[in-house]
Formats: C-alpha cells, sequence, structure tokens
C-alpha cells in the first residue's frame, strides 16, 4: 500500500512522497526484469516493478529484433549447440547452467506462445521459435506484467539501494523523472535488472544502459565477474545508432580511396575495421545481396534501413561511413556475480538477472547480440524473481526493519564545490571509447587510462554531489567511472587473448588462465581468481518447477 510517513522523509530527503511496501522489487523493465516480476508474482509476492525509462519500450531488448538460443529437447542437438558456444567463449562457460539455460528457455517459450507471441510459421507449418521482435516481445511483456499484479512504476530510476541492521538488502530509493518526486521502496528482496553498460555510446536502445545495477550492487558489497569481458564494440553506419551486424556478411568493406580492405570481411573482420579506422574512415556496401537477400533483410529488421532511407541512401549499391560503437557489457558477459541456482548475489536479499548479472556461465568469455543473452535474460530473470519471491516472503515484519541508505558516490554530500556530471560522462568515455586502448587492449595502456580514472574517483568521491534536479545524471555518470574501473582493472590481471579479451602485449591463449577474475570494491578496486566449475549434473525437473 502506498503511503507517506517520516522513513520516507529520512531516506528521500523531503517529507511528503512516495513510500511503498513489497515483497520483491525489480529495478529494471526490460525481458529479465519483467521475467523476474511475473515469476515472483506467480510464487505469491506482491511485487513492485522500477524502470528508469517505461517498461516495454526501454532497453536494447525493445526496438530490436534479437535471435533467441532456442534448442529442441534433443541431446543431440544441445550438445551441439554448447560445443560451439563452450570453444568460442574459452571454455570458460559452465555446461550445468548452459543445461539449465537451454531447459529454462523452451519452458519459457512455450509459455510466450500460449500467451500469444506471433511466433512465424515455417513453410511445414511448424513455429519459428530462434528469434523475437522487441516491440512485440515486451509489449506482451509489459502486458503480463501487469496481469500478474506488479505495480509498475515508469520513469523511476533507482538511485541507491537500502539495507537493514544486519545489511541485508531490503529495497531502494528513487526519484520519479515526470514529477520530481522521490520515491522509497521497502522490500523483502531487491532484483537487479538494470542491463550492462554501453557508456552512453548511442547505440540503439542503450541510452538507459549505464551500469547503474554494477554500482547499487558494489555499494553494498556484491561482487561482479567477468568485467574483463566488456569491449564489444557494435558495427553500423556512422550516422546511425542501429548496430545490428548480421546484415554485414554480405558487405563488403572499403577505404577512402574506394580500395577493398583486405580481410575486413572475414571473422576477423572486426580486428582489421578497428585498425584501420585508426587512421581513416571505412566505408561498407552490401553489395553481395542479390534480391531474394535484400527482400528478406527489409522484412526481418525494418528499422535498419530507417536512417539510410531518411537520407536517400541505398545501401546495396551506394558506399556508406561505418564506425564501432562501444556496447561494452550489454554484449560482453561481465556483471554482477551469481551465487546460486536462483541467481542470488553475494549480499542476502539481493538477486541479478540478465546483462546486470555475469553471462560467464554460458557464454565464458565471448558473446553477442541477442540469442544466448536473450534465453539468458528470460532465464535468469524467471530464477532470480522466484528467488526473491520465496527470500522476500519471509521477511514481511516492515516496522521492526531499521533502514539506511546505501548510496555513497554521487549521491551523499561532501565539503568540497561540486563536479559535473556530463563532463565526468566524457572523461570516461574518452578512455574507454578508442579502439587502440580498449579493441586490443595493453598493459601500459590500461594503467594510464587507470591513472586517470582513479583519480576522477578520488574526486567524486571527496566533493559534494551535483544538485539534486542532476541527480540521475549523476549516478549514471559514477557508475560508469565504477565500471570502467571494474574492467580495466580485470583486463590488466588477464594476460592473455581469450574470446573478446584481446591482449596486444599478451596475444596467445594461455592453458594457466582457465579461471574466472572476479573483482569488487569502490575506493580500491579488487580482483581474485576464481575456478570454474566443471560439473554437468543438473535437476531438470527442478528447474521447471
Amino acid at each position: 500500500m502506498a503511503q507517506t510517513d517520516p522513513i520516507s522523509s529520512q531516506l528521500s530527503g523531503s517529507a511528503g512522497q512516495l513510500r511503498i511496501d513489497t515483497d520483491v522489487l525489480v529495478i529494471g523493465g526490460g525481458p529479465a526484469g519483467a521475467w523476474a516480476a511475473v515469476a515472483a508474482a506467480a510464487r505469491g509476492a506482491n511485487v513492485t516493478l522500477v524502470d528508469k525509462g517505461f517498461c516495454g519500450t526501454s532497453g536494447a531488448t525493445a526496438p530490436s529484433g534479437t535471435g533467441l538460443w532456442h534448442v529442441p529437447r534433443d541431446k543431440d542437438a544441445r550438445e551441439h549447440a554448447k560445443a560451439s558456444r563452450y570453444a568460442m567463449g574459452g571454455e570458460l562457460a559452465e555446461h550445468a547452467w548452459m543445461d539449465r539455460v537451454l531447459e529454462q528457455t523452451w519452458i519459457n517459450t512455450e509459455r510466450l506462445t500460449e500467451w500469444g507471441y506471433p511466433f512465424p510459421i515455417d513453410a511445414d507449418g511448424q513455429l519459428q521459435r530462434t528469434s523475437l521482435q522487441g516491440p512485440e516481445y515486451m509489449r506482451l511483456m509489459r502486458k503480463k506484467v501487469k496481469e500478474a499484479g506488479a505495480r509498475i512504476l515508469d520513469h523511476s530510476p533507482a538511485l541507491e539501494l537500502l539495507t537493514d541492521e544486519s545489511g541485508r538488502v531490503a529495497g531502494a530509493a528513487g526519484i520519479t523523472r515526470t514529477t520530481g518526486e522521490t520515491w522509497v521502496v521497502r522490500a523483502g528482496a531487491v532484483v537487479i535488472a538494470t542491463g550492462g553498460c554501453a557508456f552512453l555510446s548511442r547505440a540503439l536502445g542503450c541510452n538507459v544502459l549505464t551500469g547503474d545495477g554494477y554500482l547499487l550492487g558494489a555499494e553494498v558489497g556484491a561482487e561482479l565477474s567477468g568485467m574483463e569481458f566488456s569491449n564489444a564494440y557494435g558495427l553500423g553506419p556512422s550516422f546511425s545508432s542501429v548496430t545490428k551486424s548480421l546484415f554485414y556478411n554480405w558487405a563488403t568493406f572499403y577505404d577512402r580511396e574506394g580500395v577493398p580492405i583486405e580481410g575486413a570481411g572475414s571473422s576477423r573482420g572486426r580486428s582489421v575495421i578497428a585498425k584501420t579506422l585508426q587512421t581513416q574512415p571505412v566505408y561498407a556496401c552490401l553489395d553481395k545481396a542479390d534480391a531474394a537477400i535484400r527482400g528478406w533483410m527489409r522484412h526481418a529488421q525494418p528499422n535498419f534501413f530507417v536512417s539510410f532511407d531518411r537520407q536517400g541512401i541505398d545501401p546495396f549499391t551506394q558506399h556508406f561511413p561505418v564506425a564501432l560503437r562501444l556496447e561494452g557489457t550489454v554484449r560482453g558477459t561481465g556483471g554482477l556475480h551469481v551465487v546460486g541456482d536462483d541467481c542470488a548475489t553475494t549480499v542476502p536479499g539481493l538477486y541479478a538477472a540478465g546483462d546486470a548479472a555475469t553471462r560467464e556461465l554460458i557464454c565464458g568469455a565471448f558473446t553477442g547480440g541477442g540469442s544466448h543473452n536473450a534465453a539468458w535474460a528470460l532465464s535468469s530473470g524467471f530464477w532470480a524473481g522466484a528467488g526473491a519471491a520465496d527470500f522476500g516472503r519471509g521477511t514481511r515484519s516492515w516496522a521492526q526493519r531499521s533502514l539506511r541508505r546505501a548510496g555513497t558516490a554521487g549521491i551523499q554530500d561532501g565539503g568540497t564545490p561540486a563536479w559535473d556530471a556530463d563532463e565526468l560522462v566524457r572523461a570516461v568515455q574518452a578512455e574507454v571509447f578508442p579502439y587502440e586502448r580498449n579493441w586490443t587492449r595493453r598493459a601500459d595502456l590500461l594503467e594510464d587510462s587507470l591513472q586517470r580514472l582513479d583519480a576522477l574517483w578520488t574526486r567524486v568521491r571527496h566533493s559534494s554531489a551535483p544538485h539534486k534536479d542532476k541527480a540521475v545524471r549523476a549516478r549514471e555518470a559514477v557508475a560508469m567511472l565504477a565500471t570502467s574501473r571494474w574492467m580495466y582493472r580485470s583486463a590488466l590481471q588477464r594476460t592473455e587473448t581469450r574470446g573478446m579479451a584481446r591482449r596486444q602485449d599478451h596475444a596467445g591463449l594461455d592453458l594457466g588462465q582457465r579461471h574466472r577474475l572476479v573483482s569488487g570494491g569502490l575506493d580500491e578496486v579488487w580482483v581474485r581468481q576464481q575456478a570454474v566449475r566443471s560439473s554437468t549434473n543438473v535437476d531438470l525437473e527442478r528447474i521447471a518447477a
């Protein structure tokens, strides 16, 4: 029940604001958050979902088509599906988790079918369920969240978590952007499903993905994992935010003189393009697509062509400039470290799902757009929601819980003049955007960047926060800064090339480094090794329950 009382004033800094008591609070309204809300409600929990944007339309999935790692219940088919990704990911994935995700994806896709998602039918009359259209998918998921009885607060970013006297996560506080009112949600458990961090690179759907959940988690002591696998760049026209790269399989890439760039269209083409872009522009033309393929492209991804049509460019016959936009952990594998089958983090009461959680468990050192990420989102969201419900329903004694604010950097007042959030964003981008620093990394450049990033962190920690009207952007900037430090410190520790963690000074694979890198900390960032479990045992009946 929504109400106002003294705790709202204590936590939000102003009287008369919104307070909600709930069993489960879900932070983030993309696919992982939506599945978490549905699963928690199905367990009998009272659920509140808060989204920085509008649940169902914001985030990387909503405006795009995405593949789905949907494999039939056939042992050979699933073993083959696992094997191809296991090798690509540097053998850091775990078979038990891949089995779990494949099975839960199958089950949840059956639910989507029952709910009326319009999967296409092939010439043999069979449903094709290996892809999802973001607008249709997320429209349906918002509808199911509401039907489940969950309360949705749109345009209401969380600014900090709340903890009780034992250190257990017990809710969050934030602001509603449309009204300027602050809100406080006291909860039995919290699911972070805020997506990854794309560093405001203008990639499609990623403007809300600034690593907020990583910062929220780290402030209460949560760990992260796989943050070195964070240098994913999306290929797209330099004048467009669309980074769907499948269609470039039919492209030829050219230099400024119109000469084809050798190797740019091969399996290592991104590296060739990245290297070329350091000295000159690169152009593409989808000149390998015949008439049938062109028609299919227009039907499969109509938003890919919007920017071309607006500018009167025919991408099938004319050369157009391309760029690589940093998508960081959105197409990487790093995120909050989960330690239980229910996607619990190392902090009691806190769960993580989707791109906010590490995907190393199923992808190891490499992933990309959609497919495995989409399967992980709907699976981990389902498990996190159910786990949070079971935990949260046992902590309903709201009046007896004394809560404290967990937010620190960029939200608490200090003593010296405030810093500018937009300047901080640009300073972080200057360290993580350049291909020569982040696409292929090198120890001296990582250390060089970390000196400046650490200095920025010290400045933020010892300065007063920007005015409350800029609280959301300030926290986004701080989250991006924190994320860059976790990923570069982890990258320094992986002295090899494995998956997308490419080291110029350590170009080969080191068999002795088949381990995870778990990281954390705020003022002092730490990194430690963790062994990869090899067990393949999994209880599929329990998963389906």
